[in-house]
């Protein structure tokens, strides 16, 4: 199945080719290569509007999580046909995650492939709003971040990390 990926924002550089390849793999290390995902690279006033529309916090932000399916933490979805077989989308807040990165000095590219992770999990159910939902989401993100470390030879950690 397919990453969808489109780039609706034009401050910041992506380099989608390298964002598809590490989202098809995390896909993979969920055990969720057969199912669709949409990715869209926003800017701070997209993202505003959304988290804004849905999460009633209208500022921009790192990543939004819209999934198709309610699953519980950890399940796949269960198709009934075909035009089932889509998990969702995540919108990155690719201005906004540059800025940090700014700030930081951490890698772009690498916090990009980070929040895309953290972005795939909230769309298999994992949460962090309490710290058992956190551990949990922390521990499969690490988990699906160690398998791409595996394929490529970085060094990824999760996105939650030190939240609680």
């Amino acid at each position: 199945m397919s990453v969808a990926l489109r780039n609706a924002q034009s401050a910041v550089p992506v380099r989608r080719a390298l964002l598809r390849r590490a989202v098809c793999a995390l896909r993979a290390a969920l055990g969720a290569s057969r199912f669709d995902v949409g990715l869209v690279c926003a800017g701070n006033t997209l993202m505003q509007r959304l988290n804004g529309a849905y999460r009633r916090c209208p500022e921009p932000t790192d990543v939004l999580s819209f999934p198709f399916h309610q699953v519980a933490a950890g399940e796949l979805p269960r198709p009934r046909c075909r035009d089932e077989y889509n998990l969702g989308d995540i919108f990155l807040g690719v201005e906004y995650i540059h800025q940090q990165c700014r700030e930081t000095g951490e890698d772009f590219d690498d916090v990009l492939t980070v929040t895309a992770a953290h972005g795939l999990c909230h769309l298999l159910g994992y949460r962090h709003d309490t710290k058992p939902e956190w551990e949990q989401m922390y521990q499969k993100e690490a988990q699906i971040l160690e398998e791409l470390n595996r394929l490529t030879g970085s060094r990824l950690r999760p996105l939650t990390a030190g939240l609680f």
